[in-house]
Parts: C-alpha cells; sequence; structure tokens
C-alpha cells in the first residue's frame, strides 16, 4: 500500500511539475511581460545558437529552438508578428523551447511576413548592484509563403573512415522532431547501406542500395507496391520520371589518404560508367556514349520531363586500374546532358553544357528543380566526390535563360561558406534546396536548408532543427544526402531488411567488362561504393 502511495505521489508530482514548467515556459499576451519596460539596452543582437538571424523559414517548419549564449539566471524571449498573439517564454535555461501548437499557429498566420524575435537576460549581481534585466536588440526571422516538403531523408554515418559498421537512411518529419529509421545496417549483420533515391519526390518509388559480406551486393526497389531485391548494387542512382527506368553509376573506386591536409582523405574513380535497370524487362543496360572507353561517366540525373539525362564526364587519361594516377588533382568533370525517348528505350547524342576547361573547377551532382527551371552544381578544385573537397560550393545555372541565350552560365550563389558545400536536393515545389554542409566545424557534415525564390535567389540557410538546440554539439553523426519528400517512406524496416537478407532476388547479366562497354550491356560488377564515403 505504501508503495503504491509512493507511486502516485510521484505521478502527481511529475504531472504538477510538467503543468508548472509549461506555464512558466509560455505565457501569452496577456500582459505578464513586463521586464521589457524596465531593462537596460544592451545595444547589440544576442548571441544565439542555432543563429536563424535573417533566414527564410518555411510555414511548416518544426520549431527553431535556440540557446541564449548570454550569462544570466533567466531568460525571457518574445516571438512575435502582424497577425495573432505572440509566444512569450520565460526560463531559467538558456535553451529556449518553443511550444509546438503555438508555434504553427502563429507561423501559419503570417505567411509572407516577418517574426521579430525580442530577448532579455536577467544577469548576475555586479558590482554591489543586483542583478539587472539586460535587452537585447530584436532579430527577424521571414516566413516564405511556400511549404516545405513534409519530409527528410539521408544516411547517418560518423565521420571516420575506419568507424563505418554504423550506419543508417532515417527520415525526419520536418514540422516536428520525429524521426524513424528507413533502414539500418543491423538488419543484414553490419554492411552498408549506399544511396537511397527516391522518384518525383515521392517515396511510392524508391531505391535503397546495399552491399553485405553476408547476403551479396543488393539493390533493393519498391515500385508499384512491390519490393524485391536486384543482384546488383546501383550508386548515384536517379530516376526516369515516368519510372521505366532507373540510371545509376558503376565505378571503381580508391579511398585514399593524404599526408597532410585539413581534410586527409580523398576520392577517386579509378573507372567509371553509366548503367540503367529496365524495370519492365529487369534487365540492366548501357549505351555507347554513357559509358566511353577514354571517359569517366557519373552522378546522372534527369530532366523534369524525362527527355535528357544530364551527368557529369572526365578523360579518363591512364591504363591502370588499380593505381592512383600521378596527377589526379588535375581530373575535372564536365557537365553534359544525352537525349533520351522513353518510348522507343534509345538515346541521342551526348553533348557537353558545361566544359571544365572554361571555368577551371571540377563539375558534379547536377540537380534540376521539378519546374525545370533552375540546375544545381557542386563546383570545386578537382575530382569526384565534393564532399571532401574544401573548395566546394554551390553553383546556380538558369536553364530557362540558357534557352534564350544558348550559353549554361553557372552563378556562385552567395550561401556558401569556405567549408566544403556538397549532396543537394530540391522540393517538390521548387522553392526549397537541403544541402549537406561542413561549415560549422569543417569535420561532420550537417543538413542545410535554404530558400530559393521566384528570381533564383538562394536566401539564408539555417540548419535542421532539432529539439534540444544543443544537439549538434555532441552528435558524432554525419548527416549526408539529404533528399525531400512528400510523404514518408511507408515500407517497414523490418521489411526491407528481410529483402536484404533475402535469398531471392531479380538476377541481372553483367557479361562484359567496363573496359569493353557495348549497346545495351551492362558492366562487370565491381565496388560501387565504399563504406566510409559521406
Amino acid at each position: 500500500m505504501m508503495k503504491r502511495r509512493n507511486r502516485y505521489f510521484l505521478m502527481a508530482f511529475a504531472a504538477g511539475s510538467i503543468l508548472l514548467t509549461t506555464c512558466i515556459a509560455c505565457l501569452a499576451a496577456s500582459g505578464s511581460f513586463t521586464t521589457s519596460e524596465r531593462a537596460s539596452p544592451a545595444g547589440r543582437p544576442p548571441r544565439v545558437e542555432p543563429d536563424y538571424a535573417d533566414s527564410v523559414v518555411p510555414p511548416n517548419i518544426a520549431p527553431l529552438n535556440f540557446v541564449v549564449r548570454e550569462s544570466g539566471r533567466r531568460y525571457q524571449v518574445r516571438i512575435a508578428s502582424e497577425q495573432g498573439g505572440p509566444i512569450e517564454i520565460d526560463s531559467r535555461s538558456p535553451k529556449i523551447m518553443i511550444p509546438e501548437k503555438p508555434w504553427h499557429k502563429l507561423l501559419s498566420a503570417n505567411k509572407g511576413r516577418e517574426l521579430t524575435c525580442e530577448v532579455l537576460v536577467l544577469s548576475d549581481a555586479a558590482n554591489g548592484q543586483g542583478p539587472q534585466w539586460q535587452r537585447f536588440n530584436a532579430f527577424g526571422t521571414s516566413v516564405a509563403n511556400e511549404d516545405i516538403d513534409g519530409y527528410l531523408v539521408y544516411r547517418k554515418i560518423h565521420p571516420a573512415h575506419s568507424a563505418w559498421r554504423d550506419m543508417g537512411i532515417y527520415q525526419r518529419d520536418l514540422r516536428t522532431f520525429d524521426e524513424s529509421t528507413v533502414l539500418t545496417n543491423d538488419y543484414f549483420r553490419g554492411g552498408c547501406v549506399n544511396c537511397h533515391t527516391f522518384r518525383n519526390n515521392r517515396t511510392d518509388t524508391m531505391l535503397v542500395s546495399t552491399r553485405s559480406g553476408d547476403y551479396g551486393n543488393s539493390a533493393v526497389i519498391l515500385k508499384d507496391g512491390r519490393t524485391e531485391k536486384v543482384g546488383s548494387t546501383f550508386g548515384y542512382a536517379s530516376w526516369h520520371p515516368s519510372g521505366k527506368v532507373l540510371v545509376y553509376t558503376s565505378m571503381k573506386v580508391a579511398l585514399f589518404p593524404h599526408s597532410a591536409s585539413e581534410e586527409v582523405r580523398d576520392v577517386i574513380d579509378l573507372d567509371s560508367l553509366l548503367a540503367y535497370y529496365d524495370t519492365g524487362s529487369r534487365k540492366i543496360k548501357t549505351a555507347p556514349d554513357l559509358a566511353r572507353k577514354d571517359r569517366l561517366e557519373t552522378y546522372p540525373t534527369w530532366s523534369p520531363d524525362g527527355r535528357f539525362l544530364y551527368f557529369c564526364s572526365a578523360p579518363l587519361t591512364w591504363t591502370a586500374r588499380n593505381v592512383i594516377p600521378e596527377r589526379y588533382d588535375e581530373i575535372k568533370y564536365d557537365l553534359v546532358r544525352i537525349p533520351y525517348d522513353s518510348d522507343r528505350d534509345t538515346w541521342g547524342q551526348v553533348e557537353t553544357v558545361v566544359a571544365a576547361r572554361e571555368i577551371g573547377r571540377s563539375i558534379l551532382l547536377p540537380r534540376i528543380s521539378p519546374d525545370g527551371r533552375w540546375l544545381l552544381l557542386s563546383l570545386c578544385d578537382y575530382g569526384c566526390f565534393p564532399a571532401y573537397r574544401q573548395s566546394s560550393d554551390l553553383y546556380m545555372i538558369d536553364l530557362e535563360a540558357a534557352r534564350q541565350t544558348g550559353r549554361h552560365e553557372a552563378r556562385r550563389l552567395e550561401i556558401n561558406s569556405d567549408e566544403s558545400e556538397s549532396w543537394h536536393g530540391w522540393s517538390s515545389n521548387s522553392r526549397w534546396i537541403a544541402f549537406s554542409s561542413k561549415r560549422d566545424d569543417g569535420v561532420f557534415t550537417r543538413t542545410y536548408i535554404s530558400y530559393v525564390d521566384p528570381n533564383g535567389t538562394a536566401h539564408k540557410p539555417f540548419i535542421l532543427p532539432q529539439w534540444d538546440p544543443t544537439d549538434y554539439n555532441s552528435c558524432l553523426w554525419t548527416y549526408s544526402v539529404p533528399e525531400l519528400v512528400t510523404e514518408p517512406v511507408r515500407v517497414a524496416k523490418e521489411s526491407l531488411g528481410r529483402v536484404v537478407r533475402s535469398s531471392r532476388k531479380v538476377s541481372v547479366e553483367m557479361p562484359i567488362t567496363m573496359a569493353t562497354p557495348k549497346a545495351d550491356t551492362a558492366p562487370q560488377g565491381t565496388t560501387p561504393y565504399l563504406a566510409g564515403r559521406e
């Protein structure tokens, strides 16, 4: 009986504490906050982390919780806009936790307007005086008119190339802080979970590639309500908008270290080509211009109308396929494209869109906005792997202007940092991009989100928000390959794991080597993706 009473007492105490905390944390605009009138001005904005000042955020984003980096014993925050009541928070912790319901209500009522955030800090006693309130200059965050896709899918892996055994594909509800597992390598004895690819920002047609010493290399494909295992690994894949074919890169890749550099790792494709999986015939094919013996082809992406396949291509100037070439730092990739007729399954002639020699940089990771207007790229000093290149920046090409002038001019975006920017993707409405950046510390890749207005201007990005605003300070995961999707992946992780472990698979023929490609044939199996690559 005594134990039961104690249990009830603890439950009641906990409930009361939660209620009290809620009442203190969020005081509606009812005149309860009068501190602002008697606070002394600090004369500057507060130091807060993450920095959301001057960013443009979606009206359906989760609360942008932050921590105030000003010493004090009490903190008051007021978030307001033109419509609706403000959110007022009184906290004894510098962590400012914004309640979800008032936050979403405020954003929904103020699309296209600005939120202002005012911070007050009660400092400790000094110089014989009592504690003093300081009022910092308010900072603003704009709310876009357009929503962002509701979900983000990404891979989490540790940044050290030798610590890759814990990895997985995860999905995040961007309206909340809910993260769930799509597939981890725990489901197939610690193999590698590679690329994940979706068709038209939807999850009803998708690919997850895996590598396993126990269950073999495979591509898990979900299409038309059926999940099946194909006996080959597909790297850097892209779905045709019709879902008929899936183009991917097959490469002989080498990961090697530098003796002295801020980033000691480097990657080179000693050989590579493009192939494609025909979902109707369940065959793998290629074409002469997708698999030239004197070129390296990689990073395919389709135009939204499915008429052109864009990809990156560099000259293959060495003959040894197992040795890093001496002049590896001179390898630069062109941006090219090739016409495709999906009804006839025929290819046209490849043409150069932007030549590396004209801009002096390697052109990688082309991604076209779903409305067909903007082509987003990563450009770096050399090579094929921008995540390891500090010089990697995001560039944009206006395809509508290119159609009028005949020139594809790449413009460097102002949202770049001094560190690597890579792995980017578009929202379905062409107004948001999610990309990977090492701007925080040069080591850990984090996901950032930026608003792209109708003129192609990318606005100040913000980091993927977390419930605990200090989460990234202790997070040892790297976030890579962010893909925005309109719906969650609905296939259970257990089901995907069973497919990977299953002995049933679609067998594909790979009768030739990469050095001797022929039309409508596929390359011999190689190691298409190193586990330690981000």
